[in-house]
């Protein structure tokens, strides 16, 4: 039964597509200057899906042959009583049908909820962490409390929770940090995985231009500290991974500039108002939460299967001094990391 409906979702260059990142809210609260404008618009919080839609819409990608489910925001702990739709995906996990639901988190939230999330069934968080210099931290986030995210993380920890710190690479920004980080995720028994910047939305006075750094330079830069081992390890997500010998962990790469992930993109991601990307870097969309509200299961069936029909082979994201402008005019955080 699980094959016969996997195949439903196979995109027209033969990818399987069996994980969806849920974007429950665009509302932040941090305003990281790579991400978004420090006087940002949110959507009306009427506009959103309730949150037994989007279990509606999980549920329906799961009859379909989805398997892993990321909840991203924004930041997806601020939406109120998401605990409620946390708990109904984790128990989707708990019977095995789901192999996992994890979480994209800037960390501010886990002191008060990791070991709910633990108990609902979650065991992967990916941490927004760009720095662990105060000062720096601040200037990145704008809004962010460092002390309560390093807090978090330690709760998350004795929680059960393991973590991977995501690191978005800041040319003149956190560019000394990237070997202290490295050792001191290997210290934490934390993965590391790096991302290039992404031109995604107006973030206001920044210059995406400025701000990126090629991930081949901070390779050479951390290859003078560490031996980088490519390895054979695997996720649902885009990054490409290597051994640390000296920490015995490992470093990951994400790189949508200087080296295209598309090939063997096995994702889709929607909006908290149910509009369904085939691809981060493309406009083209599906609404669901229309489907959804007009004809049900069945429309909405229809709709992700008529959607994965046009996913496209690869996004166009570049950055240079000819194009400095977004690649795409929503932000990130409407979209989900």
């Amino acid at each position: 039964m699980t094959n016969e409906m996997t195949t439903q979702l196979i995109d027209p260059y033969g990818r399987s597509v069996d994980y969806i990142r849920l974007s429950v809210t665009d509302r932040c609260d941090f305003r990281c200057v790579y991400c978004m404008a420090e006087d940002m618009t949110f959507l009306p919080k009427a506009d959103l899906l309730t949150l037994e839609e989007l279990e509606q819409i999980v549920k329906c990608f799961m009859s379909l042959g989805t398997r892993k489910v990321r909840l991203t925001g924004g930041e997806p702990l601020v939406r109120r009583n998401i605990m409620h739709l946390i708990s109904a995906l984790g128990a989707e996990v708990k019977a095995g049908r789901l192999d996992e639901v994890t979480l994209t988190t800037n960390g501010s939230q886990l002191g008060k909820m990791a070991h709910e999330l633990y108990e609902a069934g979650v065991r992967r968080l990916n941490i927004s962490l760009d720095s662990r210099d105060k000062d720096t931290f601040k200037d990145i986030t704008r809004w962010g409390d460092l002390d309560k995210v390093m807090a978090g993380l330690e709760t998350a920890k004795q929680a059960g929770l393991s973590l991977k710190i995501n690191m978005v690479a800041l040319k003149g920004v956190n560019d000394d940090e990237f070997a202290d980080m490295l050792r001191w995720c290997g210290d934490e028994g934390f993965d590391l995985t790096i991302i290039e910047v992404m031109p995604m939305g107006d973030i206001g006075s920044e210059n995406r231009l400025d701000q990126y750094l090629p991930l081949t330079e901070v390779r050479r830069q951390l290859e003078n500290h560490f031996t980088l081992t490519p390895s054979t390890h695997r996720t649902a997500g885009p990054a490409r991974y290597f051994d640390v010998q000296e920490t015995g962990g490992r470093l990951g790469l994400i790189t949508p500039l200087t080296h295209n992930f598309c090939e063997s993109c096995n994702r889709v991601r929607m909006t908290c108002t149910g509009e369904l990307y085939m691809c981060l870097g493309q406009d083209d969309n599906a609404n669901l939460a229309q489907a959804l509200r007009s004809g049900g299961e069945t429309a909405l069936k229809e709709a992700i299967i008529e959607a994965i029909g046009r996913k496209p082979k690869g996004h166009d994201f570049e950055i240079s001094r000819r194009n400095s402008a977004p690649a795409v005019s929503r932000h990130m955080s409407v979209t989900g990391g």
